[in-house]
């Protein structure tokens, strides 16, 4: 007996504007945005083109406003814009593109390759995606910028995370403080016993692997990203670092720096190349 799957074409970027629309209504349920009068402001920002297909995932309190007010242009903020968008166009272009031909040589055959050379593909590979996502990114947040609009940061040097906890603070802010602010503290957040805590970073992981792709793979990667994030929780420590979310070069000798630099990258080559599973 065959069984046969459904072919279901979906709506580009509408895991990200599923999430737009949803802190609507959750924001206006919960009494802390008046809902909105103007059909054409609330389509605009659900369907803001810059940021449509992969982010920011912005909420309605931040960024509907917005629509209302009055825009002029400003040098200063169209320069910051273009600035954004070349920074983008570069981490994609320069450094994401080319990743991407070693990395896909290295996968398309991986029996071929030494030990290695494999690693290797796995760092490049970390650094190809973080080169395609936070350069969108950057583009989005420019387009934007050059119409008005202020969107929200959304990577703050994610490889160079202390830890787990820290990394997600820094990878896909957007995402990471959405799950939290919907989904983490309703269900209790860091409050309750440690089974009921270790619950809920379970279920947040694990959903933030469904949102990411509909295979088990994505499901796969949640799981390891809360074991991983599970020992900074049952330690206390899940909140250390929470304040340290830009990269500041200390005032040492530079050696120092370079061992620094390296134990940072070592530290976050872990939840990065957990990322290799996504790959199809």
């Amino acid at each position: 007996m065959e069984t046969s799957s459904l072919n279901i074409i979906l709506p580009v970027g509408i895991s990200f504007y599923t999430f737009q629309t949803l802190s609507y209504t959750i924001d206006v349920y919960r009494k802390k945005l008046t809902p909105s009068n103007d059909l054409i402001n609330f389509a605009s920002y659900v369907a803001f083109f810059p940021q449509l297909v992969a982010g920011p995932i912005e909420r309605a309190t931040r960024l509907l406003p917005q629509f209302s007010k009055k825009r002029s242009f400003s040098y200063d903020q169209a320069v910051s814009g273009v600035s954004l968008i070349i920074w983008g166009l570069f981490k994609k272009v320069v450094i994401a593109d080319n990743c991407a031909y070693f990395v896909n040589l290295i996968f398309e055959s991986p029996g071929s390759y030494s030990a290695s050379e494999l690693f290797l593909g796995a760092v490049l590979f970390a650094f190809q995606i973080y080169g395609d996502f936070s350069g969108y990114s950057d583009i989005a947040i420019g387009v934007a910028r050059l119409f008005g609009f202020d969107l929200m940061t959304n990577f703050k040097f994610p490889y160079f995370s202390k830890n787990i906890g820290d990394f997600w603070r820094r990878w896909h802010i957007s995402l990471s403080t959405w799950f939290r602010d919907y989904l983490y503290i309703h269900l209790g957040g860091s409050r309750g016993s440690k089974a009921n805590q270790v619950r809920n970073i379970f279920i947040i992981f694990l959903v933030s692997g469904f949102w990411h792709g509909a295979n088990w793979t994505f499901i796969a990667w949640g799981g390891i990203h809360a074991l991983l994030f599970l020992p900074l929780l049952l330690g206390n420590v899940n909140r250390k670092h929470l304040h340290e979310t830009h990269f500041k070069w200390e005032k040492s000798k530079r050696l120092n720096r370079r061992l620094r630099t390296s134990r940072m990258l070592s530290k976050s080559s872990t939840p990065s190349t957990v990322f290799i599973l996504n790959r199809r």
